[in-house]
């Protein structure tokens, strides 16, 4: 029997002295071993690589030895107790859960965390979780080396969540508008640009050297935190409270999507159509933990579509009522999209990689912004058109960064009431839509 102990949130001393006594092989990382009194002549082994350490397990239970496994909190979540049911079989495991570091974090600061998005960096892509921290009030982020406070901080300042130097309390402050490069701003559902996250870095947690602190991500980024870091909470604390949930975790998904024109502030019917936006999202494949940049962004319909279903977003638009427009949809429909005030593609430049583009409108400088986006995007690109002589060289764009390349020319009729009770139908304007999806390994852009 293998049985697994979670220490350091909740774990009694009585029931892990039980367990010590019997064992003949002691599992765990150098704190939780160097924490207890080994019986005599049990065998140590301090975790690592996980592969070496499992394989002396199984040489324990070959010979019907118990073996202890100590971890820390829970180790049924995002723990060890996965690795050893697919090598043993659940049936060989005795669990005694801890305190998940998680459920601890959100006690201390007084917060339920039913509607939280959990997502470990624990030896594991910073990216998803930083975009799960983009596009979520309240996310809980296990860390790891090289993803810890620091970089999740540096990276949130890099979206735009923040502006370096305002102070998390109060809203961010833009730019003055004779500054100098894109103006970046972040806008959520609280009807003002947004106040940026707060990070609550929970470090030792369950010991005498336990510390939780408040942080904006500037002063995240600025800082050494050493190894002791248990959970960083990721917060936009306007909407920390939450709502009442049903299901636990993953955010609900929005009910339809391809929404109306009207759903949107627009001018003139500048807007992305609803049949185009269908096929550009269903292209897109906006999803939890993706970057989405929406380039030309105009009314941001895009941009907040793929933020209702779940990615983190950049809108790059280059009008500045164009940029009013898009935080106005944002804020009304109550997701969040970080806001480029530029034209691409100089404005694209200090943006992170995204996972996918969407590039609207069109000009003799289309192909030079696809390409841009192209050598970027790390799955597909889907660009609209309407003049068809676009489409060449945006092609060409495409297929030059490494794409394979299709295409549709959408022209759609729409019922339109007649006098009379009766309909006609209604032709739109036909619109050439465009994608790609790489073909070939994703590097790091260059055009930074």
């Amino acid at each position: 029997m293998i049985t697994v102990v979670g220490t350091g949130t909740g774990a009694g001393a009585p029931l892990l002295e039980e367990v010590l006594a019997g064992a003949a092989l002691v599992v765990g990382g150098r704190r939780h071993l160097d924490a207890v009194r080994l019986p005599d002549g049990a065998e140590r082994v301090v975790l690592g690589p996980l592969a070496p350490a499992l394989d002396t397990i199984a040489e324990y239970v070959g010979k019907e030895l118990p073996v202890l496994v100590l971890a820390s909190g829970d180790p049924g979540f995002f723990g060890i107790v996965r690795a050893l049911a697919e090598r043993f079989g659940a049936g060989r495991l005795d669990v005694r859960p801890g305190v998940s570091s998680v459920a601890t974090a959100f006690a201390r600061i007084g917060l339920p965390w039913d509607d939280a998005v959990v997502v470990s960096a624990h030896g594991r892509d910073l990216r998803t979780a930083v975009n799960v921290c983009r596009a979520r009030p309240k996310v809980a982020v296990l860390t790891g080396p090289g993803a810890g406070p620091a970089e999740l901080g540096a990276a949130l300042l890099r979206h735009g969540q923040q502006v370096p130097g305002s102070a998390s309390a109060g809203p961010v402050a833009a730019p003055a508008h004779d500054s100098p490069g894109p103006e970046t701003v972040s806008s959520s559902a609280s009807g003002h640009p947004s106040r940026g996250r707060v990070l609550v870095v929970a470090r030792a947690l369950g010991s005498a050297a336990e510390r939780v602190e408040r942080v904006t991500p500037a002063e995240a980024a600025a800082r050494d935190w050493g190894t002791d870091v248990s959970v960083v909470l990721c917060l936009d604390e306007t909407r920390a409270l939450g709502a009442v949930r049903t299901v636990a975790g993953v955010p609900e998904q929005p009910g339809g999507w391809a929404l109306d024109e009207d759903a949107f502030a627009h001018r003139d019917s500048m807007i992305t159509k609803f049949e185009v936006r269908a096929l550009a999202l269903a292209r897109l494949g906006p999803r939890l933990g993706d970057l989405v940049w929406d380039v030309g962004a105009g009314s941001g319909s895009v941009a907040v579509e793929c933020a209702r279903l779940g990615a983190a977003v950049v809108a790059v638009e280059k009008a500045a009522d164009g940029v009013a427009r898009v935080r106005a949809n944002a804020r009304a429909h109550g997701v969040d999209v970080a806001v480029v005030h530029g034209a691409a593609p100089e404005a694209l430049a200090g943006l992170d990689d995204p996972d996918a583009v969407f590039v609207g409108g069109g000009g003799r400088e289309l192909p030079d912004i696809v390409g841009a986006c192209a050598r970027r995007a790390r799955r597909t690109v889907v660009v609209t058109m309407a003049a068809l002589d676009r489409v060449p060289a945006a092609r060409a764009a495409l297929t030059a960064a490494g794409f394979a390349c299709d295409g549709v020319l959408l022209q759609a009729s729409r019922l339109a009431p007649l006098p009379g009770e009766v309909s006609r139908l209604a032709a739109t304007n036909p619109v050439f839509l465009l994608w790609g999806v790489r073909t070939q390994a994703f590097s790091k852009g260059v055009d930074e």
